[in-house]
């Protein structure tokens, strides 16, 4: 059966809401849906996403900071239809709570647990329960099976991470923030994690409310609650000094680039690349999936950062199809000038922006290149209110009605230190850039 044509005023108009395949997002150019796959999506499915995206919507696809997949330009006519091609090639995707896994789960041959398995028995128990209107629509979890390529920079509502405990697999969960921040509740046993996810999100629901407002406003209490059912099974469960006893070598904090090769459990290789600036046009990621087809790869997989993995490689073949994806554009070095400039869609894809973020994009990588170091990120906002990248940046560059606006080690929302026209931003920037450079080469040296 057909999925409804929408009319306009059927575009959900409840704040923060997500832009799912059922509820498009009105842009700048049209109507935006995202899709936040959940398992290995198979190149002739890949292939006919893309295809989908062309006749339906503008052509433009992006990959978000977090994985999802953001088709753009679709009009109230054609989202149904591109909603229905969807759901035709099967494509596992998220369809409620968003739970996000590491991007190599089930498959990696480092990880603790698979925590795929642990996200499709969650998904299970919740969806009785109906949360969805009832959750602040920004609501995450982040199931962390303990590999390299994490989620530790994700942030989230509720975290869970798998760490060893004398040997065997325990679950750490946390509240708000991504991994260098949050609120920690303790260890459980594996077999009370579902449960004890599930009570956590009740307590978000009933509030209606982000997890770190509820513990600004209420402290931990109500989630230490909620966590003490599990209390019988658990690890430590009242000690929280006892994480330091726990083997915390077993699930690093840092997270791998999705950028380069990755051991699968089967002897495989996962290759990753990312996409520029986030976006691509559907007919050069059609090309992608064909080059994965040739390499011998059994699909593709997204990961954070604006990237892709390649399922199921040789070394030779991955060499390959590294090559070809980077004759096409994309990212295929974790050293590229253009993974540290973050940028958001921009006029005229976004109504809000006041400047072409995308469009000048590959101009501020080019200037800032010679002064990049690991930490170094410049994000390029549109207009005051910094999608692509709410929190801080060491340099932060703003769309205005007039000139473009310069903020240091700050946020789209904070003071800027200058202002610089257009045609000028790049030499600006690489001015900033280079004298930064100096003052901290001066404090290392004192």
């Amino acid at each position: 059966m057909s999925a409804p044509v929408l009319s306009p005023s059927a575009v959900p108009s409840r704040r923060g809401v997500c832009p799912g395949l059922s509820r498009p997002l009105p842009t700048g150019d049209g109507l935006l849906v995202r899709i936040l796959p959940i398992s290995t999506i198979t190149l002739d499915a890949f292939a006919g996403l893309c295809a989908a995206a062309r006749p339906h919507g503008n052509g433009i696809i992006e990959i978000t900071a977090r994985g999802s997949i953001q088709v753009r330009g679709l009009s109230a006519h054609s989202a149904p239809r591109f909603a229905d091609a969807i759901a035709a090639l099967g494509i596992a995707a998220e369809d409620g709570v968003p739970i996000l896994c590491n991007p190599l789960a089930g498959l990696d041959a480092t990880e603790i647990f698979d925590a795929s398995a642990f996200a499709a028995a969650l998904r299970r128990a919740v969806k009785p329960q109906s949360l969805d209107g009832r959750l602040d629509p920004k609501v995450s979890v982040v199931i962390d099976g303990g590999a390299p390529l994490n989620l530790a920079r994700v942030a989230a509502d509720i975290r869970v991470r798998a760490q060893l405990h004398n040997g065997q697999p325990v679950l750490r969960l946390a509240i708000g923030g991504d991994d260098r921040n949050p609120f920690d509740l303790g260890c459980i046993a594996l077999d009370d994690g579902v449960e004890a996810v599930s009570r956590l999100l009740l307590v978000l629901a009933e509030r209606g409310a982000r997890a770190r407002d509820i513990i600004a406003a209420e402290g931990l209490a109500c989630f230490d609650d909620a966590f003490a059912f599990a209390r019988r099974g658990s690890v430590a469960p009242r000690d929280r000094e006892g994480a330091k006893r726990i083997e915390a070598d077993s699930a690093p904090r840092q997270c791998s680039d999705a950028i380069g090769l990755h051991a699968l459990r089967d002897g495989s290789l996962a290759c990753g690349i990312g996409l520029a600036f986030g976006h691509t046009e559907a007919s050069t990621l059609e090309k992608l999936a064909n080059t994965a087809t040739a390499a011998g790869a059994r699909g593709l997989r997204t990961a954070p950062n604006r990237s892709l993995l390649a399922i199921g490689l040789t070394t030779e073949s991955a060499m390959r199809f590294s090559a070809a994806a980077a004759q096409l554009g994309f990212v295929t070095r974790a050293a590229d000038p253009r993974r540290h400039v973050i940028a958001c869609a921009g006029a005229p894809l976004c109504a809000s922006a006041y400047i072409a973020a995308r469009a000048i994009a590959p101009d501020v990588a080019a200037a800032a290149a010679p002064y990049l170091s690991d930490g170094l990120c410049i994000h390029v906002s549109g207009c005051a209110k910094g999608c692509a990248h709410p929190g801080t940046a060491p340099l932060t560059v703003l769309g205005t009605p007039g000139d473009c606006a310069l903020v240091a080690d700050g946020s789209a929302r904070d003071a800027p230190f200058a202002a610089a026209p257009l045609h000028e931003l790049p030499n600006v920037i690489a001015d900033h850039l280079r004298e930064r450079c100096k003052i901290g080469e001066k404090i290392r040296h004192v």
